[in-house]
């Protein structure tokens, strides 16, 4: 049975980004996750106690998170969870850990950009780790616009829908 969970909390450790020698990206860090009560005994708000997590995030998305979240920062992550108990001499714990679905900022607590990443197909032949070169087509940019306005993306199904008039939804 696979447990899925939504944590928000903030970043404690500043993330490490490896690639495997099979090319597969690898990002994580620790997050620290606390709820605050109103005590209305003391007038004030109060801490509880810290749970801490490991996220780690494959693949696409740990490639995102090593260039967009950084220690301090607060975010929400939804995964699933895997809890291991560990020994270690005389010591003993559990360690519970996330694999990362999704990983964002917490908008609660700030504003953030969105930039979106259009990657080509394989099939191109494209280096999709390579960043794009000076004056080279930018795999950040926005999609060409059609004489109406409307963004277009082959790839894209969604937006050819909206552009014919159709709505992407069943509802």
């Amino acid at each position: 049975m696979t447990d899925i969970i939504t944590l928000t909390g903030l970043v404690a450790t500043t993330p490490r980004h490896i690639v495997t020698s099979e090319g597969l990206s690898i990002t994580s860090f620790r997050l620290a996750s606390n709820q605050r009560r109103f005590d209305r005994t003391q007038n004030s708000w109060v801490d509880g106690d810290t749970n801490w997590y490991t996220i780690t995030a494959f693949r696409q998305l740990g490639t995102h998170v090593a260039t967009s979240v950084e220690k301090g920062q607060r975010v929400i992550v939804t995964g699933r969870v895997r809890i291991r108990d560990w020994e270690s001499g005389e010591k003993s714990g559990t360690t519970i850990e996330i694999d990362a679905e999704s990983i964002g900022h917490d908008l609660a607590w700030g504003r953030a950009t969105f930039t979106r990443s259009v990657m080509s197909s394989k099939a191109d032949g494209a280096d999709q780790s390579a960043p794009p070169t000076e004056g080279g087509a930018d795999a950040f940019a926005a999609p060409e616009r059609a004489p109406d306005n409307t963004a277009l993306a082959d790839d894209d199904a969604e937006l050819q829908l909206m552009a014919n008039g159709a709505s992407a939804t069943p509802f």
